[in-house]
């Protein structure tokens, strides 16, 4: 089966739609599927990204929305060479100008949404809301509509998204995406992690691993680590390890400083490779007490390392974590996020040991690349085979 991957930026800052491409490339590539990326790009972006498949960068268009009309242009003129294409987000040129291109041919189309349908953004800036409704209605919910089915990560993510706007109706399903577990030797990143960040030798630390971004509670955690600083024995610390793209850590260095706890919260900046392994290896927990979080790879990943994880009920893998008994799930609120801290840190050595293991288990059950990765070329090709549905009035779960 040979698929095209449309999609804005392909920056690992980006979060998860590059992520999800990746992973799910590198397992399909070896069952003999065809896997291409376009991207609204320059050359110059990718030419250090070393995708498993093939990557075509279109130029990088105009403005934060970049528009480029070569990128339709490219789309019409080799759409045949694939069975389907997958646009990965939406509110940028990359989902309209794929629908540009491909509404009037024969190749399916899929809409990925990951997570940019959440009632969270309404909620955190209704004037903003307000010009995406009426872009919706132009234009957006054009490209929804017009999809062989608008992919959710997990119902969870597809419940909320339901009526947050008004204006057209497109076909739904649910497509559960996965990580990969560390390949490498787990000493030798633990080793690079120690050699880094030599001050964290001797520490046990709670991770923050992901964008430093006010929907991620950055700000809550530092408080909630304040408020349960007699609680915690005196070698364990606080890591926050993600880039800072709007500048906001330090306005939280600050914050640090005011609550007495500067020389116990750690900033790593972005980790990667054997870093970012290693980090979440010798975490005694990854905490991430967003406010919204469409899947959480992170998550996923210290599931994979046996780290438990401490998340909040807006990411919406919330339920997997408990039925895993990987961890512990609160609300997304300083009460939220005390009771977070103070529940793993009241659990004795060996009910974290059977956590940890609890952690690897839920890792498989639910989140192993290997095993989601063929369920959506399975499903896909299903899709692809049944044909346009027609004469739905209604949002439905196939």
């Amino acid at each position: 089966m040979r698929l095209l991957h449309l999609i804005c930026t392909t920056s690992s800052e980006s979060g998860g739609p590059i992520e999800v491409i990746s992973r799910t490339s590198e397992v399909l590539l070896r069952k003999n599927f065809e896997i291409t990326i376009a991207s609204l790009e320059s050359s110059e972006e990718i030419s250090d990204r070393g995708f498993p498949c093939a990557h075509i960068a279109l130029g990088r268009g105009f403005g934060k929305y970049r528009y480029d009309p070569g990128f339709t242009r490219w789309i019409k003129q080799n759409a045949s060479r694939f069975d389907a294409a997958i646009i990965h987000g939406i509110w940028n040129y990359a989902s309209f100008g794929a629908w540009r291109a491909l509404r009037r041919l024969d190749i399916p189309y899929f809409v990925f949404i990951h997570g940019m349908m959440d009632p969270w953004f309404r909620q955190a800036n209704p004037l903003k809301h307000f010009a995406k409704q009426i872009y919706w209605f132009l234009i957006e919910g054009r490209v929804l509509r017009d999809a062989r089915r608008i992919l959710f990560t997990c119902e969870e993510e597809m419940l909320r998204a339901r009526a947050v706007f008004q204006g057209h109706v497109y076909e739904e399903q649910v497509i559960h995406i996965g990580t990969a577990a560390p390949s490498r030797d787990v000493s030798a990143q633990r080793a690079t992690f120690h050699s880094t960040f030599p001050f964290l030798k001797n520490k046990r630390f709670s991770l923050f691993l992901g964008r430093i971004h006010p929907k991620k509670g950055c700000d809550m955690l530092l408080r909630a680590f304040a408020e349960c600083l007699e609680d915690l024995p005196e070698d364990k610390d606080l890591v926050f390890a993600g880039p800072d793209q709007i500048g906001w850590k330090e306005e939280l260095e600050r914050l640090s400083t005011e609550l007495d706890i500067s020389e116990r919260v750690h900033w790593t900046g972005m980790l990667s490779g054997d870093l970012k392994w290693g980090a979440l290896h010798l975490a005694d927990s990854l905490i991430l007490p967003s406010h919204q979080e469409n899947f959480g790879f992170v998550v996923a990943e210290a599931m994979a390392c046996g780290t438990p994880v401490l998340v909040s009920d807006k990411i919406n893998i919330w339920h997997e974590i408990v039925e895993s008994e990987s961890g512990f799930v609160e609300a997304d609120s300083l009460e939220g996020t005390i009771r977070l801290l103070r529940r793993f840190e009241a659990l004795s050595p060996e009910s974290r040991a059977q956590m940890s293991r609890k952690a690897k288990i839920g890792f498989g059950r639910f989140f192993d690349i290997e095993s989601t990765a063929l369920d959506f070329a399975r499903a896909i090709q299903a899709l692809v085979t049944e044909g346009r549905p027609t004469g739905s009035a209604q949002c439905r779960i196939s």
